[in-house]
């Protein structure tokens, strides 16, 4: 099984914190944007699951897609907004995650589940039927095979002379 991850704001993340670094910004108390979404990956038994951490956001707000192998997931975590508070501290990051997963063709993604609890959503898809390992019986045979000649459909036998 392959998988392997994209953050397509990853340079974007780094190029915020190193213009906040130069503008003197760095460690100050207004909040930042996000800076990706850390994940834990494992395959047991017949599952592979992946725990990504997405805390203090609205689990409306996150959305799952698939195309082809590619999962993509995002989610949004808002400012809020409350009337007439006066903000002394505002470190926690808001904005919006995005982060895809290249999934192998080993696993079943019609079968593909996911759930959200105390700030981690886990991914789990079963590995497909066909990719489980599996043991082949040998019999034996008192002579050799035959091979049978046979034809793509549609084409004539090579006939010898």
């Amino acid at each position: 099984m392959a998988l392997t991850s994209h953050d397509p704001f990853a340079n974007a993340s780094s190029l915020f914190r190193a213009l906040d670094s130069l503008a003197g910004r760095a460690g100050t108390t207004t909040a930042h944007p996000v800076a990706g979404m850390p994940m834990d990956a494992y395959r047991i038994g017949d599952n592979f699951v992946a725990h990504l951490d997405l805390p203090g956001v609205d689990p409306g707000s996150i959305e799952m897609s698939l195309e082809g192998t590619t999962l993509t997931i995002s989610a949004e975590r808002s400012v809020p907004q409350l009337e007439g508070a006066q903000w002394q501290v505002a470190e926690r990051p808001f904005g919006s995650y995005t982060r895809q997963l290249v999934l192998g063709r080993s696993l079943d993604t019609d079968r593909l589940e996911a759930s959200y609890h105390d700030g981690v959503l886990t991914v789990s898809i079963p590995v497909a039927e066909k990719a489980k390992a599996r043991t082949i019986t040998v019999t034996r045979a008192d002579t050799p095979a035959a091979v049978q000649a046979h034809t793509i459909e549609g084409e004539q036998p090579a006939v010898e002379s």
